[in-house]
């Protein structure tokens, strides 16, 4: 069994707006010209925009430069501005998802505590290894990068 990814940053903003820059604002913030479906399966250009149903069962839906649409996930939970958690797997076959949770924790001074776990790695199979090494870097661009900056704005 291979531990999960595990990332938590601070971010200069209330846990309402952290929960909300990360769900409703995900297309904005996510970056599509490094990680996206087009990309990897399409001629390389990025894809044109990235929606996330904010409810129980909603889906993530990236829209390739094409038109074509990558399903990325489903919400398995959702408690807005506390918590929820996604399967996720990126344009695989649903039944090939891995977890990824994310709580937000309030703090002083208007910050909020956002933690992103990332498991099930056997979910993928042989691949399994190979997709933790390439989100453990991944999360350090999408998370620790982009998300945490958009917070900011």
């Amino acid at each position: 069994m291979l531990d999960p990814i595990i990332k938590t940053i601070e971010v200069p903003c209330s846990q309402e707006k952290a929960f909300r820059v990360f769900v409703d604002e995900m297309g904005s913030w996510w970056p599509l010209d490094k990680r996206s479906m087009s990309l990897m399966q399409g001629d390389g250009k990025p894809a044109k925009s990235l929606r996330i149903e904010a409810k129980l069962g909603g889906q993530i839906v990236e829209t390739g430069h094409d038109d074509t649409e990558y399903l990325w996930g489903t919400i398995r939970s959702y408690d807005p501005h506390d918590s929820l958690s996604l399967d996720f797997h990126m344009g695989l076959p649903p039944e090939n998802a891995s977890l990824v949770e994310v709580r937000f924790t309030a703090l002083e001074n208007g910050r909020t505590r956002v933690e992103l776990s990332h498991s099930n790695w056997e979910a993928f199979g042989d691949m399994a290894e190979m997709m933790r090494g390439g989100y453990g870097s991944g999360w350090v661009i999408i998370f620790e990068q982009a998300y945490k900056s958009a917070c900011r704005g």
